[in-house]
């Protein structure tokens, strides 16, 4: 015959039963049940307290943990969080140890599980990133380069389109400025960089992508805008066509300001700038960045010492250089003949160095243009196609008596 099996539960019912009779010692109640003296005075006193409730299994918690998170802490931790939706744990965190110090603030994943039980966590589809390169490899101080983008326009509820062109200091991350524009032109863009320089001096490089107005096709990828920011003493830098990765800093920001700024959009384009102002402040002067040890970028930017008069001064070229200056057509004379570079160079002065080979390089300022052979033809180098490798191109020009052939690469 087959064992009884029976649970726990059952056997502490059987085992009351049994003393409810009254015809068994405690000894025997035991030794009959197996357990201890002390066990059976438990369940005794658990059953004449609660009755057959009290045989069931209790919880092993502490009545009371010492490391359990206090309201009104959970209650700052959330008001934190509510107050900007975008910010992570590690924010959070750093927010209150930089704005309420003293207390002992919960660990990241506590936070996390503060957020979890407070219905604030969104979850996101995780994506596959191509590893970023590192493009800002000379950028070690403030000024050294300063990255411009313009994040993508969108309509506010009024139905007119928003045009927001954002410029930040790239080792620091501090934004400079934040403004819809007119039209994404040069025009409109001129004066916002014309008032940062004034207001923060001026940056050594200016990084941006291949679009407009920033570059174009023209000789050396040069714009108009790009020719006064060379003027001004600045030299443009151009991510290759295709790799926004190499302004990932800035690409990365721009998902934060539309979250921040535009998700929902403003009722009109007022209302939408002043949602910017308010962003820029918090960007630059509360809001932790992680990639700066959780400080906001205030406490590592300050001006530049290159002060900004508002001339723009011709490029100065070195004395071995030949000098021509670009016609309004865009040609220059070259030994008798005429050589279209620019049109966007039009009454600008570019310089010619002579190589070893009796091949000159054209150059306005920093920026070689290409190269004008024995026979007066100009070869100008294309856009990089990403690889660290270039291809010479035509360059179409309205009028001029020297094509400019294709060099197989």
């Amino acid at each position: 015959m087959p064992w009884k099996e029976t649970c726990a539960m059952d056997e502490r019912c059987l085992m009351i039963a049994d003393y409810r009779k009254e015809e068994l010692s405690i000894a025997e109640l035991s030794r009959r049940y197996g357990i201890s003296r002390r066990t059976c005075y438990k369940w005794i006193e658990r059953y004449e307290a609660e009755g057959f409730g009290g045989l069931e299994d209790r919880s092993h918690a502490p009545h009371d943990c010492p490391h359990r998170v206090s309201e009104a802490t959970a209650a700052a931790v959330v008001a934190v969080r509510i107050a900007h939706p975008t910010w992570g744990p590690k924010k959070v965190q750093a927010w209150l140890d930089e704005h309420k110090p003293g207390r002992p603030w919960p660990a990241l994943s506590t936070i996390g599980e503060l957020f979890d039980g407070a219905g604030l966590t969104v979850s996101r589809k995780r994506k596959r990133r191509v590893p970023a390169s590192a493009p800002f490899h000379s950028c070690v101080a403030p000024n050294d380069t300063w990255t411009v983008d313009f994040k993508g326009w969108f309509r506010t509820a009024d139905g007119r389109r928003c045009d927001p062109l954002t410029l930040s200091d790239a080792y620091s991350r501090y934004l400079l400025r934040c403004q819809a524009v007119d039209r994404p032109d040069g025009v409109s863009v001129w004066p916002i960089f014309d008032a940062a320089f004034r207001e923060f001096g001026l940056p050594r490089a200016m990084r941006s992508d291949n679009g407009s107005p920033f570059a174009s096709t023209a000789a050396g990828g040069l714009s108009r805008l790009s020719v006064r920011l060379i003027k001004a003493g600045i030299v443009p830098e151009r991510i290759a066509p295709g790799k926004p990765q190499q302004n990932g800093r800035h690409e990365r920001f721009h998902l934060t300001l539309k979250r921040e700024t535009a998700d929902p959009p403003a009722a009109n384009r007022r209302a939408q700038q002043r949602r910017f102002d308010a962003f820029r402040t918090l960007y630059n002067e509360e809001r932790p960045h992680e990639a700066l040890k959780q400080t906001p970028p205030s406490r590592h930017y300050r001006p530049s010492p290159r002060r900004y008069s508002g001339r723009l001064r011709e490029p100065d070229y070195p004395d071995d250089f030949l000098i021509r200056r670009v016609r309004s057509n865009g040609e220059i004379k070259w030994r008798g003949e005429f050589v279209f570079v620019s049109q966007v160079l039009a009454g600008e002065p570019v310089g010619c160095e002579q190589t070893d080979d009796g091949i000159w390089t054209l150059h306005f300022g920093p920026i070689k243009l290409g190269l004008i052979d024995h026979r007066g033809r100009l070869y100008v180098p294309s856009r990089s196609r990403g690889d660290g490798s270039e291809r010479t191109a035509n360059l179409q020009a309205p009028r001029t008596q020297n094509v400019l052939p294709i060099i197989p690469v």
